[in-house]
C-alpha cells in the first residue's frame, strides 16, 4: 500500500467517532484524518480547536469535496443509512460503525450502490482484529476441538443498570437502540465468523428499566428498547453440520461476569472470557481443556499481536480494521469485514425481534 500518498479521511460522530476512530487515524500508516462533520454549526470552533481538522456542518459540502476519499461513519444508528447512501452516490468509500442501519433492506440498498460504484464499506466488527479471537477463530479452523457439540455465549454488562443514567436515542427500540444493537450485532458476527451461518433463531427480549430520566430534568421518558437478550441459535457449519449455540445478553447487570464465550467439542473444550467491562484488549484469556480435561492458558500466535497498543485497548482493533480498510480501497479489493457480514448480523438481530414478537421460532 502507498504509505507516501495517504487516503484522506472525514469523520462523523463525537463519541466513538473522536474518541477511538480519530486517535487510531493518527497512528496509521495509510489514513489521514482531514475533516470531522457535525449538524451543529455552533460546534465548529470547539471541534476544530480540539481536533485540529477541517468543520463541515453541511453533509452535502462533505460528500462532494474532491480533498476526501473516504468518511468513517459512527453516528447514531438512526441517521446511518441516509448520510452513507448519500455518500456512496458521491462515491465515497466508507467505513460504518453497526448497527450498520435500523433494517436489512438499508443494508441492501447499500450493498447495491457500493458494488455499482465499486466502493469499499467496511464494518467496524473490530473483535476480528483482536489478538486472541484470531487465535480462537485459528484454533477451530485447525478442527482440535473436533465435532463441535454445543456454544454458548453470555456478555453480560452493567452499562445501562443505573436507572438514573439518562433518557436518550439508545432508548429507543426504532431509532437502533438497546442491547442487540450494541452487544448483539457483535455477538452474531463473530459466531458467524467462527461457526458459520445462523439458520434458525427463537429469542426473547426484555426491558428491565421502563423509565428512564430526561437530561436536567426529574421527568421520565419510556424506554423501548431492550436491554436483555436471551436466544437460541442453529448454526449451519462449513461442513453442514448444526451446532446449538446459546446466548445470553445484558446491559443492566450490574457486576456483570462480562463477556464469556464457551465452545464444546468431541476432542476438547476453548473458554475466552474477560470481566474488563471497557476494554477490547486488556483482560481477555484464553483456556483450552483436552479430552483427558488437561487444562492450558494459551496465549496469541505472535503475528496476531498488536505493534503497539493504549490505555484505551479499543484503538488498537480499530486501527486494524482501519487498515484493512486501507487496503481494499488502494487494491480494488472486497472487504472483509464489509456489508455481506454487517447483513447477516442484521437478520440475526431482525429474527430474534421477530421471534420474541410472535413466540415462534423464526427460520433466517
Amino acid at each position: 500500500m502507498d504509505t507516501k500518498n495517504k487516503l484522506k479521511i472525514a469523520i462523523s460522530g463525537l463519541g466513538f467517532g473522536k474518541k477511538v476512530h480519530l486517535e487510531a487515524l493518527k497512528e496509521s500508516n495509510y489514513l489521514k484524518p482531514v475533516a470531522i462533520y457535525h449538524y451543529e454549526k455552533k460546534q465548529k470552533s470547539i471541534l476544530e480547536k480540539e481536533t485540529g481538522l477541517e468543520f463541515f456542518h453541511d453533509w452535502e459540502e462533505l460528500v462532494k469535496s474532491p480533498e476526501i476519499d473516504g468518511i468513517i461513519i459512527a453516528t447514531p444508528p438512526e441517521s446511518r443509512f441516509k448520510l452513507a447512501k448519500h455518500a456512496l452516490e458521491n462515491n465515497k468509500n466508507l467505513l460504518l460503525e453497526k448497527p450498520v442501519a435500523i433494517s436489512s433492506s438499508e443494508i441492501e440498498e447499500l450493498q447495491r450502490i457500493s458494488l455499482i460504484k465499486n466502493l469499499s464499506v467496511c464494518v467496524d466488527f473490530e473483535y476480528r482484529a483482536v489478538p486472541l479471537f484470531l487465535q480462537t477463530k485459528k484454533l477451530i479452523d485447525e478442527n482440535i476441538l473436533g465435532d463441535i457439540y454445543l456454544v454458548k455465549l453470555d456478555w453480560l454488562m452493567g452499562s445501562r443498570s443505573d436507572p438514573k443514567r439518562v433518557w436518550n436515542w439508545y432508548s429507543l427500540e426504532e431509532k437502533g437502540g438497546g442491547v442487540i444493537g450494541a452487544l448483539g450485532t457483535h455477538a452474531f458476527d463473530m459466531l458467524n465468523w467462527f461457526f458459520g451461518e445462523s439458520v434458525n433463531v427463537s429469542g426473547k427480549l426484555a426491558t428491565s428499566i421502563k423509565k428512564r430520566p430526561l437530561a436536567d430534568s426529574s421527568n421520565l421518558n419510556e424506554v423501548t428498547s431492550e436491554d436483555v437478550c436471551l436466544a437460541n441459535i442453529d448454526i449451519l457449519n462449513y461442513n453442514s453440520k448444526l451446532i446449538p449455540c446459546q446466548v445470553s445478553l445484558s446491559s443492566i447487570s450490574k457486576n456483570g461476569r462480562g463477556f464469556n464465550l464457551e465452545i464444546y467439542g468431541s476432542e476438547g473444550s476453548l473458554i475466552l472470557k474477560s470481566e474488563n467491562q471497557k476494554d477490547y484488549v486488556h483482560g481477555f484469556n484464553l483456556k483450552y481443556s483436552n479430552k483427558e480435561n488437561k487444562i492450558q492458558n494459551l496465549t496469541a500466535d505472535s503475528s496476531f499481536n498488536f505493534e503497539k497498543t493504549w490505555t484505551d485497548g479499543r484503538i488498537a482493533p480499530v486501527l486494524r480494521i482501519q487498515n484493512l480498510w486501507a487496503e481494499s480501497i488502494f487494491n480494488k479489493t472486497p472487504i472483509i469485514p464489509g456489508l455481506c457480514e454487517g447483513l447477516a448480523s442484521h437478520k440475526v438481530c431482525e429474527a430474534i425481534r421477530e421471534s420474541s414478537k410472535r413466540g415462534l421460532s423464526i427460520k433466517i
